[in-house]
């Protein structure tokens, strides 16, 4: 008779690492590992490698006869083919066939989304979001990305893609910033944690506030030395906080629009300052949404921040 299933694999796939999990079926990861992503030049390659890691994996508890299936969270990923197509932060290019080659080499079933997407499945599964049926995730960190849930169902489009929300146009002035996907004035271009430092190195050049970040060579500033700054009662550095929040509140105040969220929910290393942000974002929200959409919405950072969402989001789609 066959072995019960107990456990999917989850895994985040990211241009610099990717994380595998064993996630049991109430949202707890088992026993994880990573490879480094970059370290592999052909897909062919990283899938060895990664059934490697995944075996050794599968046998601390128990055989792949236990696992029900696997889930990735990628850049650029279609859930409807199971392919990455045109990655700009990864090595492969191209259209790479990642869901069939996992599928072959592990004889399990395999399911490939986008990373934003799998974030806002682990979020409806096992976070903040349990129980709505519509809502969107707003993930921050070196881009923006976003899951959408409407009706209770994640937002693909026609052709897998759908939720780009990190390159809806805020800036269409002659200055908009380039953005990494090759347009200007994207959201990801001024929010991202990139973002937030090329806001802070603008303000450090254009504007006379004194302020510590001054003692720093601009190319050495991160994200995480403007939010320190800005916690310790800098004024340059909680502009900055204020600019960025600023513009999530007006995109969110256009998202609300065509799909009318219960929530908002945020994740990312820049929400680790979300006492700078959200008061902000909310204010603006409100400011700037139609009337018959004000006050409606929550604002809620991700309950799964100190834990692997995008591993657990991943899983969450087998």
């Amino acid at each position: 008779m066959e072995s019960r299933k107990k456990y999917t694999i989850g895994t985040d796939l990211g241009g610099t690492n990717t994380v595998f999990g064993i996630v049991d079926f109430d949202g707890n990861i088992v026993c994880e590992d990573s490879i480094k992503t970059q370290d592999y030049p052909q897909a062919e390659a990283f899938v060895e490698a990664g059934c490697i890691c995944i075996m050794a994996l599968v046998d601390k508890v128990g055989g792949i006869e236990l696992i029900a299936g696997m889930g990735i969270g990628a850049p650029n990923a279609n859930y409807y083919t199971g392919c990455i197509e045109q990655a700009p932060n990864l090595p492969w290019k191209g259209t790479v066939p990642l869901a069939n080659l996992f599928n072959k080499r592990l004889g399990i079933p395999v399911k490939l989304t986008n990373d934003a997407n799998a974030a806002a499945m682990g979020e409806m599964k096992y976070g903040a979001a349990k129980g709505m049926n519509d809502f969107i995730e707003i993930t921050l960190g070196t881009g923006v990305g976003s899951g959408i849930v409407a009706n209770g169902q994640l937002i693909y489009g026609h052709d897998g893609f759908a939720g780009e929300l990190g390159h809806v146009i805020i800036d269409r002035s002659e200055n908009a910033r380039l953005c990494g996907c090759g347009r200007k004035g994207c959201l990801e271009a001024y929010c991202s944690a990139p973002g937030i430092v090329r806001t802070a190195k603008e303000y450090l050049k254009n504007e006379t506030i004194p302020s510590d970040l001054r003692s720093i060579p601009l190319e050495d500033i991160t994200a995480y030395a403007v939010s320190k700054a800005a916690h310790a009662g800098d004024e340059l550095a909680i502009k900055v906080f204020e600019h960025t929040a600023e513009l999530l509140g007006k995109a969110c105040a256009d998202f609300a629009a065509f799909s009318s969220p219960e929530a908002f929910i945020f994740f990312g290393g820049p929400m680790k300052s979300a006492d700078l942000l959200m008061p902000t974002i909310i204010e603006t929200y409100n400011d700037e949404v139609l009337p018959v959409f004000r006050g409606k919405a929550k604002f809620i950072v991700s309950s799964l921040m100190d834990r692997n969402s995008a591993v657990l989001g991943a899983a969450a789609l087998v």
